[in-house]
């Protein structure tokens, strides 16, 4: 039997290597491992293991004759369900897009299938990324593996668990608001969320277009690290990716880290913080003094305006981006109307979910006539100053660290009636879109009642290089990041 919570990218290719394992084992004991915590977990709502298996068969071809493993050869992984995926369902978690099946793949979905990596399913996520849950998917309730009685956060809750629960090395996610950030930090993996434009979004379904951002899970750093060396880069078919050097990643983390000036903001350790948090966050910034690092506290004042600013630009967005999902062009189409008018009521009405209606109707409020100066355009001038705050910090400061969320993993319910106590789960990784820049989280400890805790580690643009060597060598020095579920 493989071992599952010790297997990464590099071990498994050493595993092939050596001929301690064939892919087809691999995906065989993946696929078993899934059916076995999938009916507690529910981390995937759809899996593709015919095709997988398949795949597997080719793999092993190559590497039995004698060909070079590719940076993801072989490697199983999952996507979040807004990825556009050829040949299998891309539902978005919402029911208005069941059954629906893309004639071709994202952009990060085919880069990193051309270098070897194997699908096993699509997660189960918030619809559309309207969540901090996965409690508002159409199809079931993600639960986290560290206590199925909580939540495993969201909206990309479904690809947080797998990685967590060891169904795949990694998994795809794209994160809005902290769609990749907040689960990461609720099931104890690492998630990173690029620099704008870094990746490219083609073929990923759009929340709020100028604030998606695509990125990756994972056990640990250095895996991330190979799977952005994948999916970076430049792409003809998204105009918002930008031309960057070509940087590898991995290679990079080998390099010697510079002694570093951290900040510390304020704003994201006060008294609605839980204590516990504020505890291993502050502890984990101690445990990189020792490594030579400077760490001080400092201060982001409109970090208050962040979650209104957000909200307002991101649903302002969505009421536009949704209004694709109409029953004629494709997805869910109810067709017992007696005019076209009907079709895009009953279609609309009946399969968008709760949390879906409430960010259409206030976004369309927010732009409309009378309206639009006093929400959407003030929320894009306090954009302005969010983004020039982190600007003037980073002039001063190599690296900002803080809390991912305000709150632990919260049980399953327990916020669902109340819409803007959800809303305020997300207000610490909520002021990082709006301006663009990176942000990694990385387990750093858990709760007395073994609830995970996680930080983030905030950079200026295109400064993933430096974030990832600095969580990798906070990950060489600790342990968080090898601790791993007991699912019964």
């Amino acid at each position: 039997m493989i071992n599952f919570e010790d297997l990464t990218i590099k071990r498994l290719h050493e595993g092939y290597k050596k001929d301690e394992f064939t892919c087809t084992e691999v995906i065989k004991q993946t696929f078993a491992r899934i059916k076995k915590l999938e009916p507690q977990i529910k981390a995937f709502i759809t899996l593709t293991e015919k095709q997988a298996l398949e795949k597997a068969q080719e793999v092993d071809k190559r590497i039995n004759s004698g060909k070079e493993l590719r940076a993801l050869e072989g490697v199983p992984y999952s996507a979040k369900d807004v990825f556009c995926t050829k040949g299998v369902q891309s539902t978005g978690g919402s029911g208005i897009l069941e059954g629906f099946i893309p004639p071709y793949n994202a952009t990060a979905i085919r880069k990193v299938e051309e270098v070897g990596a194997i699908l096993i399913g699509k997660n189960n996520c918030d619809p559309f990324g309207f969540g901090s849950s996965t409690e508002n998917s159409y199809y079931q309730v993600t639960r986290n593996p560290w206590n199925t009685e909580y939540v495993p956060g969201g909206s990309s809750g479904g690809s947080a668990a797998a990685v967590s629960a060891n169904m795949g090395i990694f998994s795809l996610g794209e994160d809005t608001g902290g769609s990749i950030r907040q689960p990461a930090c609720f099931c104890s993996v690492s998630g990173l969320k690029v620099t704008y434009g870094l990746v490219s979004r083609f073929g990923v379904m759009s929340y709020g277009s100028s604030l998606d951002t695509i990125g990756a899970f994972a056990g640990t750093v250095e895996d991330l690290s190979v799977v952005l060396n994948v999916i970076a880069g430049k792409d003809e078919d998204d105009a918002t990716t930008s031309e960057q050097p070509r940087i590898n990643y991995l290679l990079n983390l080998k390099e010697n880290l510079p002694k570093l000036k951290i900040g510390l903001p304020k704003e994201y350790f006060t008294e609605d913080v839980d204590p516990e948090i504020i505890k291993a966050v502050k502890k984990a910034a101690s445990d990189l003094t020792k490594q030579g690092h400077t760490v001080s506290e400092v201060s982001l004042p409109y970090t208050k305006y962040a979650i209104a600013a957000y909200y307002l630009s991101g649903i302002s967005e969505v009421s536009a981006n949704l209004a694709r999902y109409d029953g004629i062009r494709f997805g869910y189409s109810d067709q017992s109307g007696q005019d076209i008018n009907s079709v895009y009521l009953n279609s609309r009405g009946k399969r968008f979910e709760d949390e879906a209606k409430r960010r259409i109707m206030v976004g369309t409020y927010a732009l409309s006539s009378g309206y639009y100066d006093a929400y959407y355009q003030k929320a894009q001038q306090v954009r302005t100053l969010l983004k020039q705050d982190f600007e003037r910090k980073f002039q001063e400061y190599d690296l900002l660290i803080a809390p991912v969320s305000p709150v632990l993993p919260f049980k399953v319910g327990e916020n669902m009636d109340d819409p803007l106590k959800m809303w305020l789960v997300d207000a610490f990784t909520v002021t990082i879109n709006p301006s663009g820049i990176p942000s990694l989280a990385i387990p750093c400890g858990f709760s007395d009642s073994n609830l995970p805790i996680g930080m983030q580690i905030i950079g200026p643009m295109n400064s993933e290089k430096l974030l990832l060597q600095l969580a990798n060598q906070y990950q060489s020095i600790t342990d968080w990041h090898l601790r791993k579920p007991r699912i019964k």
